[in-house]
């Protein structure tokens, strides 16, 4: 990935930040896309708020000629990938992810060269050059149904995730080559603390996502994507929730059920939160001055680009049906 520009400009505190960008949205035919884990003030403003590859989806379908994605740099990526015509804009461009940089192309691409025999697949949360390695891609919600469609004879390579291989492992049964990376988020839960909570709130359901290490997962009422946990929250007859993943979600969660008590699963680290650094870099005055400069821009060779749509697209035929 290339990204062309960085921007940073003293902005008028007298200036209303929320007219400006809805402003500037209608003058440049732009849509604003939320990732779940973005601060709330980002997601009350965006055109689209969801998991990263629904967001892509929803914008490729659009007729934006620029798509400003508040999230991460492979979100942005993969948005690029599916509308190579639409101008991809990215509000930091330090707001990596943890789990997708633990697996680096140039690393991985002689990991795969030493099973010549097995098929790829790769989470959602990667590169676009991993991704352009890669045989099918999965998302959270679709990794198993994937998974138990590969014939058992055919031997996986799973990356970039440990946790949610291991977990598929479980699920499945299947004898996975699982490639060691980690999402620092996912992996801090501890699960003294979670008992703890179970102890205080003992109706409450724990939702936690497949990221999560085995020992959060084995105390969970639900595990799944982060859109699942939503949707599980909202049309659950239960009242409180412990929720392990990224707290960002609990705005959404809230707003979608006001009444309900929605309690953050706690890292081990003195800290009671569990937010991500690197989506937290985002923020109002740069989705701003994004917007406003049309920069920084991300642009992906178009060999990468070709190569990295073929494993999406194949994931979308595999998961027809699947939500």
């Amino acid at each position: 990935m290339t990204e062309k520009g960085f921007v940073e400009e003293e902005i008028d505190p007298a200036l209303d930040l929320y007219e400006e960008i809805e402003r500037l949205k209608v003058e440049k035919k732009a849509i604003l896309l939320a990732h779940y884990y973005q601060e709330p003030a980002i997601q009350d403003i965006a055109d689209f708020i969801g998991d990263s590859l629904g967001l892509s989806r929803q914008a490729a379908a659009t007729d934006a000629d620029i798509i400003v994605f508040a999230g991460v740099h492979f979100m942005a990526e993969t948005a690029k990938i599916l509308s190579p015509n639409k101008k991809v804009l990215l509000p930091d461009l330090n707001a990596g992810c943890s789990l997708a940089d633990t697996c680096p192309a140039d690393q991985f691409a002689p990991f795969c060269e030493r099973y010549p025999d097995h098929l790829v697949m790769s989470y959602i949360n990667c590169s676009a050059a991993v991704k352009a390695l890669s045989d099918v891609i999965c998302t959270s919600t679709n990794a198993e149904h994937l998974l138990r469609q590969i014939p058992e004879s055919q031997p996986v390579i799973f990356a970039p995730d440990r946790n949610l291989g291991q977990w598929l492992i479980r699920q499945t049964g299947r004898d996975l080559r699982v490639w060691d990376g980690v999402c620092i988020v996912h992996e801090t839960f501890s699960e003294r603390k979670l008992l703890t909570l179970k102890v205080r709130y003992p109706q409450a359901f724990v939702l936690a996502h497949p990221e999560c290490e085995e020992a959060i997962l084995r105390h969970a009422d639900f595990v799944g994507s982060t859109s699942a946990i939503r949707r599980f929250a909202r049309e659950s007859e239960g009242t409180a929730f412990i929720v392990a993943t990224e707290e960002g979600i609990l705005h959404q969660m809230r707003k979608d059920s006001p009444s309900k008590h929605f309690i953050p699963a706690p890292p081990e680290s003195g800290c009671n939160c569990s937010q991500c650094p690197h989506m937290r870099l985002n923020t109002i005055e740069k989705v701003y001055t994004c917007l406003k400069h049309e920069l920084p821009e991300i642009i992906l060779e178009e060999s990468i680009r070709r190569r990295a749509l073929r494993p999406i697209e194949r994931m979308m035929e595999m998961s027809a049906g699947v939500s």
